[in-house]
């Protein structure tokens, strides 16, 4: 089968090995992060998005704060078509069924028939065998971004990731050289998430610090950052910028939320009142 064989291609280039140069951090202080967002808001790109049953809400309502319209078209019979008419595509298999896997090999073929951009996100790969052939064979259509926890990417590669559940217990620096090696052998942009996040495309490595620690208390902080990516992707025409921009874009969000929340409930709804706002005001 195309996706065992590029599977084993995949690994075999994720156990090479090669350093790649790290670039300066990006914050949001970057010029390129604000004209970034700013583009999106004007543009507002259609973002097709075949997500988690547990973040739809969510996902929603961060892509509306950022400008982006958003829409959750998952049924079998509709996403092929949906795929034609979005800008972009964001395929999430965090609570993923057998009829949904068939719903996401169909909107993945439409992508890569249109030449469509998609971002996967290949939420608690390694830990059940079922979501993780389905995420192998996923990669096989080539999305343009492959957003990740440590655990995730790691386990991509092959190796112990020791994932809990979705989260992931190590952290993103120990996975750093598996992200380079996964964007070296899939094509995709690998965005690894974490305490720092890392952005690369298999030949360089750019780190984006900040968020504040209520994020990981939060459900859906990496599955709608997947969905941000998606946002970008046809805004700026490049899945490097469009991750890199997303994650600065998240992390000042996450700091500037961290203020003002005095709990994981007022965070969340603070995040998302500091997504709609940022960019459009001075930075406090």
């Amino acid at each position: 089968m195309q996706s065992k064989f590029f599977h084993e291609k995949l690994l075999k280039a994720m156990h090479r090995g090669e350093s790649v140069p790290f670039f300066e951090s990006r914050t949001w202080s970057h010029p390129e992060v604000p004209e970034d967002l700013a583009r999106l808001r004007r543009e507002a790109p259609l973002v097709h998005c075949i997500t988690n049953g547990v973040v739809t809400n969510f996902t929603a309502n961060v892509l509306l704060a950022l400008g982006a319209s958003p829409a959750m078209v998952e049924t079998i019979e509709e996403v092929a078509d949906f795929v034609r008419i979005a800008q972009v595509l964001l395929i999430n298999v965090g609570t993923i069924t057998t009829r949904d896997a068939e719903a996401m090999f169909e909107a993945a073929a439409a992508a890569r028939e249109t030449d469509t951009p998609w971002v996967l996100d290949p939420v608690a790969f390694g830990a059940l065998e079922f979501r993780s052939r389905i995420v192998r064979e996923l990669i096989a259509f080539r999305p343009a971004v492959i957003r990740g926890n440590a655990s995730e990417i790691l386990a991509l590669g092959g190796e112990t990731g020791g994932a809990k559940g979705v989260d992931a217990t190590v952290s993103s620096t120990e996975a750093v050289q598996a992200a380079v090696a996964l964007a070296a052998g899939s094509g995709a942009v690998v965005a690894l998430s974490g305490e720092i996040d890392y952005i690369t495309d298999g030949s360089s490595v750019i780190p984006v610090p900040g968020g504040h620690e209520m994020m990981t208390k939060v459900t859906g902080m990496g599955c709608t950052l997947g969905a941000l990516i998606a946002a970008l992707l046809p805004v700026t025409g490049s899945a490097f910028r469009a991750a890199t921009a997303a994650s600065a874009i998240y992390a000042e969000a996450g700091e500037r939320a961290g203020r003002d929340a005095r709990g994981t409930g007022s965070f969340a709804v603070s995040f998302l009142d500091q997504l709609s706002t940022i960019g459009t005001e001075a930075a406090p």
